[in-house]
């Protein structure tokens, strides 16, 4: 099962702030990333703040055991969703979801953002998660380090977001 976080930080050390979280992401998830994107830095995105660095990590996972015998199991969305939830707690993120007015999104500055883009050929859309990511196709900080990583077999299943 290949699935695409992207990661991102704004706050600290970023560079030593997305290499920790990766780390994190290989022990949860029993296998070493198999693809890593350029790190690239952008603005922040729907507030003032500073810079982010922001990149894509591909995880080849296999269906129902980790690597090396260690038979860590294929983790479902929802639960890749919480893995990624406590990582970013881990390493500093507390936030409270905040909404304007209009019911928009009030963005805040992170030591870690880990957003799941992609599982598999999944698409899937819940009050907790949306999959593929809804904002792909209008965040060029997430769409051209996706496009270096992905599989040419998704490539063309999702190409109508990653054009």
């Amino acid at each position: 099962m290949e699935i695409y976080l992207s990661l991102g930080s704004n706050l600290g050390n970023r560079r030593a702030n997305i290499m920790q979280a990766l780390g994190l992401l290989d022990e949860a998830l029993g296998v070493s990333f198999s693809r890593l994107s350029s790190i690239d830095e952008s603005e922040s995105w729907g507030f003032d703040g500073p810079a982010f660095l922001d990149c894509v990590v591909r995880y080849d996972l296999p269906e129902g055991a980790g690597s090396e015998g260690t038979m860590v199991p294929e983790p479902g969305p929802e639960a890749l969703l919480g893995l990624c939830k406590e990582i970013e707690r881990r390493l500093g993120r507390h936030e409270t979801l905040e909404f304007d007015a209009d019911g928009g999104r009030v963005y805040h500055d992170r030591t870690i953002d880990i957003d799941i883009l992609l599982y598999g050929k999944l698409g899937m859309d819940t009050p907790q998660l949306c999959i593929p990511h809804k904002l792909i196709s209008s965040r060029d900080f997430i769409k051209k380090p996706l496009r270096e990583v992905v599989s040419e077999e998704l490539a063309l299943h999702f190409k109508d977001i990653l054009e």
